[in-house]
């Protein structure tokens, strides 16, 4: 009888692993964290080789910690980060540059370019996304065109391109599995989210030969199965992490919508199997693919939410620990009139600026640190209901709740500050790990493990639910500021 799922959470800043027993429960989790390259501003990389040591790493850890066996394990599921971009060489296995991250901002000009030749039109109907440095397909183009040699292996077969689950999945089969799910495919600007295929139209305009490219498989099928000390593990789920959450946060039908506060904030709605084309710059991306079904999601990103937490502690330091901005934050009673827009990578959904960059408005001598603190986290939560409107404006839905979680949703005052600028109940899941569990979800659902989508939305409940606790009078006048804050922190990077 095996009793666990393990789930591998590839984020951004860490690789965690968790195992998961039948009731959704998490019995154990290891986590490290990896070093985060800036070779220069608006440039973000990672190690690759480093990614893949800590996620083995923490595997192993979280089995000999809890005493599982690999032959316990039902399933391995997989969530990442998503758009982040990795070049190897398929004989070797090595990378042939760092792995671009979805924070990157090097391919602002490529992307102007590409809206220069007026392709912004052909891009959002076949991708469902806009044209921006965030997605992936630019990146391949940069290291095709900046590594020596590499465009002429890439067209001579000798390359492989993947986002971080396909790399993960190399690496765990040992290089005998080269694939990606539907989900973190949509997030490329190469997919055709209707035909389901990588599409020659944009693979030629950037140069990316399709060779390079993984098939495109279902987010809940078995794949392969782990070599090395968890040999014998099928892996059977893969969702990008905003995908895998929604799922986790059993948004199962259509006008559901959860948003995760980590690194960045991402705010999905569940639109069922038919796309939804957004008019107010929202994205249009695939949910995941389970049973022989599409399902799609609306989607706005923020590139800056957790990480200006991180920022307040190792930039400014005027925090030791990011749980301090919380207390720090509360010991007054606002933001003193001071703004912060955190666009340190551009700004995300609806604005679309890659030339944005983080502004502090509103400074006095009696500004203090608290008042920083407090700043920060409430251009976290301008930035959400920034996206909110969007969505609802395309929805044409008014929305009645927002299930939130990841680790920003822990801080009762930004949770609280939040609905008081949605109008809406914030409700916080019981169990945060909804990333992982989506994944693990999907793997549990593929071998048999998990019976049913309905018998895993079961498992779902709330720890507490943020009903708004001001006027609408109050919540109008919040507003104002913010916009002209965010105003002043567009195009300030020239073109």
């Amino acid at each position: 009888m095996r009793t666990h799922l393990l789930a591998l959470d590839q984020g951004t800043t860490s690789s965690r692993a968790l195992l998961l027993d039948q009731s959704g429960n998490v019995t154990a989790v290891a986590q490290r964290e990896f070093e985060q390259i800036f070779p220069q501003a608006g440039w973000v990389e990672h190690n690759p080789v480093e990614i893949w040591s800590t996620q083995a790493g923490v595997v192993t850890e979280v089995l000999t910690r809890s005493g599982v066996k690999a032959q316990d394990i039902a399933a391995l599921g997989i969530t990442n980060q998503r758009e982040t971009a990795i070049v190897w060489d398929r004989i070797t296995g090595e990378p042939v540059y760092n792995a671009i991250v979805w924070q990157d901002r090097r391919t602002a000009g490529l992307c102007d370019q590409l809206k220069r030749d007026g392709l912004e039109e052909l891009v959002q109907e076949k991708t469902g996304l806009v044209i921006d440095p965030y997605f992936s397909g630019t990146k391949v183009a940069w290291i095709l065109d900046n590594v020596p040699g590499a465009r002429q292996r890439a067209e001579r077969g000798e390359l492989a391109f993947g986002t971080v689950d396909s790399w993960l999945v190399w690496k765990l089969t040992d290089g005998t599995v080269h694939v990606t799910d539907e989900s973190n495919a949509s997030r490329t600007m190469l997919f055709d989210i209707r035909a389901r295929d990588w599409d020659d139209q944009l693979l030629q305009r950037l140069g990316v030969p399709r060779s390079m490219l993984p098939p495109v498989k279902g987010s809940s099928e078995v794949y392969g199965e782990c070599a090395g000390p968890v040999a014998g593990i099928p892996i059977a789920g893969i969702a990008g992490d905003q995908q895998s959450a929604l799922f986790g946060q059993m948004c199962h039908h259509p006008g559901m919508v959860k948003n995760t506060y980590g690194t960045g904030c991402f705010m999905l709605m569940n639109t069922g199997e038919k796309p939804v084309r957004s008019r107010n710059k929202l994205l249009t991306t695939v949910a995941w693919r389970l049973g022989g079904a599409t399902c799609y999601a609306l989607e706005g990103s923020v590139f800056i939410a957790g990480a200006i937490v991180q920022w307040l502690r190792d930039g400014l330091q005027i925090i030791r620990s990011s749980s301090e901005v919380e207390e720090l934050a509360a010991s007054v009673p606002d933001c003193g009139d001071v703004y912060i827009v955190p666009a340190f990578a551009g700004l995300g959904a609806p604005h679309w600026d890659p030339y944005a960059r983080g502004a502090v408005i509103g400074i006095t001598r009696g500004t203090t640190r608290a008042h920083l603190a407090r700043a920060a986290l409430e251009g976290i939560a301008f930035q959400v209901a920034d996206i909110l409107l969007a969505m609802e404006a395309d929805a044409g839905i008014r929305l009645t709740e927002l299930r939130v979680d990841g680790g920003a949703s822990n801080n009762n005052l930004l949770m609280q500050f939040q609905a008081d600028l949605l109008g809406i109940p914030v409700v916080r899941a019981k169990n945060v790990e909804t990333t992982a569990l989506g994944s693990a979800y999907l793997a549990g659902l593929a071998v048999g493990y998990c019976p049913s989508i309905d018998e895993i939305a079961r498992q779902w409940t709330a720890d507490r639910s943020f009903e708004p606790s001001i006027s609408a009078d109050q919540r109008g006048a919040m507003r104002p500021k913010w916009q002209k804050a965010l105003a002043r922190s567009k195009s300030w990077i020239e073109a």
